[in-house]
């Protein structure tokens, strides 16, 4: 009698599928499919960059070149001067892309100057947001170099309805015309531009960007870099040369105080109005001699600053760096020039 197949061990194969066989072709050609599609999306992505690009404005048929950094003047690439850069504050720069659209800004309107602790004091328009010169164009005679992906990044600062703030001489505003019939506003001959990464009134993260972007200082020449001193000198298109506290406000003397001896007559009500500037360190002074500057003692004990030992003020009506709101006010109040004396002329010259 001839041995029956066990019923588990010696079924067929064709009655059970092996776990090892081998895939449907259709089923092989799907894979390779979804291999393919992946690729393609990993190599898309690697060419247009993972990091967010919100502020990056699409660029038909541009090139990014190995090692010019990440486009659009972002801190990765070529922002801050690096290697590879090309001074515009972006990759693409304004080569080959004349075709494309120069980005229109907000008109500026009245401008203001904002006291950066890093830069001093720095030009913006109404709202607050800084304004910006580029070395790659010119003052004399003025000529934008910014163009194409460069104005989307920078854009240019229309010159209708901008004026001068309080601390800016008018004359130091004109405008150019750039290539597509637009004027654009210069300062101190220089054409002005935004940034498109500042988001908030006070913001200057476009300064030093690729090493040829600056904010602008009142005169149209580039903001200083460095930590604003206690007491400096800040030319005032009225009066001239005047002193000015570490907050950029003008610093005032008051006829009914006296130097010698000590005499405080501006107390009470008074402070309401007149406040009483703080002293200051002698290795932080710009402009001004530090035989000029001391501390004197108040009333009430405090400590303020004395210029040629004359106690002084800031007035609550100045409301920006440039200011002058308290010269001569009830005819005893004066801005104090960098040799300490009061100042009771207009500027000349």
């Amino acid at each position: 009698m001839s041995p029956q197949p066990h019923p588990h061990t010696d079924h067929p194969h064709t009655d059970r599928p092996h776990t090892d066989a081998q895939p449907h072709p259709n089923t092989q050609r799907r894979h390779a499919l979804l291999a393919i599609t992946a690729a393609a999306v990993m190599a898309l992505t690697t060419a247009c960059g993972s990091g967010d690009r919100t502020n990056a404005a699409p660029v038909a048929n541009d090139k990014v070149q190995a090692g010019s950094g990440s486009g659009y003047g972002d801190d990765s690439g070529a922002d801050k001067g690096q290697a590879g850069g090309d001074g515009y504050g972006d990759s693409y720069g304004s080569k080959g892309d004349s075709n494309r659209p120069v980005a229109q800004g907000a008109p500026a309107r009245t401008l203001a100057l904002r006291q950066s602790p890093e830069l001093g004091p720095v030009v913006t328009d109404s709202k607050g947001m800084a304004l910006y010169r580029f070395d790659k164009d010119t003052a004399k005679p003025p000529n934008s170099a910014c163009s194409g992906a460069c104005a989307t990044t920078w854009p240019p600062v229309p010159a209708d309805d901008a004026t001068a703030a309080s601390g800016m001489a008018a004359s130091a505003l004109g405008s150019v015309t750039r290539a597509d019939g637009t004027k654009q506003l210069t300062i101190g001959g220089w054409p002005a531009y935004r940034y498109a990464k500042d988001t908030a009134p006070g913001d200057t993260k476009g300064h030093g960007v690729g090493g040829t972007w600056n904010a602008f200082a009142p005169d149209g020449k580039k903001a200083t870099a460095g930590p604003a001193a206690d007491v400096s000198v800040f030319d005032q298109p009225k009066l001239g040369k005047l002193l000015v506290d570490k907050e950029g406000r003008t610093v005032y003397r008051f006829n009914k105080d006296s130097a010698w001896p000590m005499r405080f007559a501006c107390n009470g009500a008074c402070l309401d109005t007149w406040k009483p500037v703080g002293p200051a360190d002698k290795s932080k002074l710009e402009g001004v001699p530090g035989k000029l500057i001391s501390t004197v003692t108040r009333p009430d004990g405090s400590k303020q600053l004395a210029v040629d030992c004359w106690p002084v003020y800031t007035f609550s009506g100045d409301q920006q760096p440039g200011d002058v709101n308290g010269q001569g006010k009830m005819g005893s109040w004066f801005a104090v020039s960098p040799e300490g004396k009061k100042i009771t002329s207009p500027a000349t010259g």
